[in-house]
């Protein structure tokens, strides 16, 4: 366990998890500095708690005698680690940890982690409530909103903490060890972060860079980058397919969904796939991910089935909001990639208006050109990504460009005919215009309740 009392750590980065990790250490006895480059002023509801806690406080940007005084700095997920400050003090030799590791020192139990381009929260989210439907003492945080640090008191030695996990975090592992790790899909996403999607790849692989035998992971064996992972793995690999049966693990046969153990080979009937109250095939593949996961965690199939069956959509995940003059408004504002837009698009036959933009993170739009022309009716741009996207999808579907949210779905309301969707899933992440995805969804919502049926 990583010793904290007298010790100068310095937090970088002051948003949900920078905010928990700043208290955790400093009631764990360690004198704690956090460092923000926003203003004292973007942070005033966030400061009184620190300083009344005897954390000091530095805002505005980050001063290069800050970094080097510390014996230890944690890293907010959102903070690059090619800041200039950062590259400096880890060329010195100063250990440099994300939130994610620090917890991973000190939570107690069994963990299972999920990562993966698309489908995080709402696995994360089904696990949940699958391992507790099983009986089975359990916590859930990381990425999916509640620090993984503010688990620690709750957990014991029967606890499962189930962990969403980012390439954000991930990246600044080194003793994260989960004893189920589930890697979804990797696709094209956070380039402008990673700098390549090989760096990307190499980012979500650290999720089992340190299981051995003893633990298990559980891979998506219908993309072909999952497939490659598990020569790297140590861990007994499982896999999920939606396309055809696997060795050990679940997969999707004749309108059900099955699961092989690896223990007798015998195969389990969990349940028809009509049974899923999630729209879309990527919520399939979600699924039989957490079928495996919970088999794998000892959860009976009856639990299971019972947990699915009364699951319900995570908001801003293809959320129906409303429908308006016949026609249906779906909020997926988490849809902040190329892929997942394209999976939210392919769970509707056709007549799709789509809302798409925001802030631009490298991917071309270019490979949604054939899933649009067969789908999509109109697309509406809104941000800063607009030209480009409207450069790649020129001459594929007719294209409005709109600026903002409010004006796209006015022009979307006006356009589609009953029978129709109205869809916003921008491809994009939200910072050029809002303050997160969460943020752009609930506005998108009050603009769709906003209209007259």
């Amino acid at each position: 366990m990583l010793e904290l009392k007298g010790k100068k750590v310095l937090v970088v980065g002051l948003g949900k998890s920078g905010l928990a990790a700043a208290l955790f250490l400093r009631r764990r006895g360690a004198h704690v500095t956090v460092s923000d480059v926003r203003s004292a002023e973007a942070l005033a509801k966030e400061i009184p708690a620190l300083i009344e806690e005897g954390i000091m406080v530095e805002t505005g940007g980050h001063g290069l005698l800050t970094f080097r005084r510390q014996d230890l700095i944690v890293v907010s997920p959102g903070v690059p680690l090619d800041t200039p400050e950062l590259a400096q003090v880890k060329s010195f030799g100063l250990p440099v940890i994300g939130e994610l590791e620090l917890a991973a020192r000190f939570l107690k139990g069994k963990t299972l982690a999920v990562t993966g381009s698309n489908g995080k929260t709402t696995t994360t989210t089904l696990l949940g409530e699958i391992l507790t439907a099983g009986g089975l003492p359990t916590l859930v945080g990381g990425n999916i909103g509640v620090p993984v640090v503010a688990l620690i008191d709750s957990s014991t030695d029967e606890t499962w903490s189930v962990l969403e996990v980012s390439s954000f975090q991930l990246e600044t592992t080194e003793q994260f060890h989960p004893n189920i790790a589930v890697i979804l899909n990797i696709t094209p996403d956070h380039l402008d972060r990673h700098g390549s999607f090989e760096n990307y790849i190499r980012a979500k692989e650290r999720i089992f860079a340190v299981q051995t035998a003893e633990d298990c992971l559980v891979l998506n064996a219908d993309n072909t980058p999952c497939e490659e992972a598990a020569s790297r793995a140590a861990a007994r690999v499982y896999w999920f397919s939606i396309e055809h049966p696997v060795s050990q693990g679940a997969w999707f046969e004749q309108g059900s969904l099955v699961y092989r153990s690896a223990v007798d080979a015998s195969t389990e009937y969990v349940m028809p796939s009509r049974g899923i109250p999630l729209k879309g095939a990527h919520n399939v593949e979600n699924v039989l991910a957490a079928v495996c996961a919970a088999r794998l965690a000892g959860v009976p199939v009856e639990a299971i089935r019972r947990a699915i069956e009364n699951f319900r959509a995570v908001e801003h995940r293809l959320e129906y909001v409303a429908t308006r003059n016949g026609v249906e408004y779906y909020n997926d504002s988490k849809a902040t990639n190329v892929d997942a837009t394209a999976k939210a698009v392919a769970a509707f036959s056709g007549g799709v208006h789509l809302i798409l933009g925001g802030k631009d993170k490298g991917s071309p739009y270019t490979v949604l050109a054939d899933l649009l022309r067969q789908r999509v009716t109109a697309v509406y741009t809104i941000g800063v990504a607009a030209a480009k996207i409207e450069k790649d999808l020129r001459g594929v579907v007719s294209i409005r460009s709109c600026e903002t949210l409010d004006k796209a779905v006015a022009a979307a309301a006006s356009a589609a005919r009953a029978g129709e969707v109205v869809v916003l899933a921008p491809a994009c992440s939200s910072y050029d215009q809002f303050e997160n995805y969460e943020q752009r969804g609930r506005v998108f919502k009050e603009l769709v309740n906003a209209l007259r049926d």
